[in-house]
């Protein structure tokens, strides 16, 4: 897998918005309830630490961009998939071989909304995952180019 330097992280904000990253202790929060082996994959095998991350809220009002945030830690086994009381439980993994992991995210900033309507107009940003039908995936690499584009329209 190609080394990306650049990722959009999608949170729900009534579980971990942006305002709730930037006040936790250090601003650093553990990406935890990720579901799906290729966003896993991603964070096992490509995330590095200080890789940039656009912090996106989703599942509300208005989804879009919130935040820069950065790759805090390594991956590591994610403690929601063991425990029967949180939403993430996996009683088919086991502490010995974890199925699921999670990378600590430290939030930079907060940005004024970047929401779908204004990145689908940018041209730039027209390849971007998250703008593409159907995609469900809530970590998904960002190319440079991206990147710059985003960085262009939060300046």
């Amino acid at each position: 897998m190609p080394s990306t330097q650049h990722w959009l992280m999608k949170s729900e904000p009534d579980e971990c918005s942006i305002d709730d990253a930037l006040t936790a202790p250090g601003r650093i929060v553990p990406w935890t309830g990720v579901r799906n082996y290729q966003a896993r994959n991603f964070m096992r095998d490509a995330m590095r630490v200080g890789n940039g991350v656009l912090f996106y809220h989703s599942s509300c009002a208005e989804p879009g961009i919130v935040g820069i945030a950065r790759v805090a830690s390594g991956s590591r086994a994610d403690p929601t998939q063991f425990d029967p009381a949180s939403p993430y439980h996996d009683p088919a993994s086991k502490p010995e071989s974890p199925r699921w992991l999670l990378v600590d995210v430290q939030a930079l900033r907060k940005t004024r909304l970047l929401g779908l309507a204004e990145l689908r107009g940018v041209p730039a940003l027209a390849g971007m995952r998250v703008l593409q039908r159907g995609n469900r995936l809530s970590i998904t690499p960002v190319t440079p180019a991206e990147w710059r584009a985003i960085e262009a329209l939060l300046a």
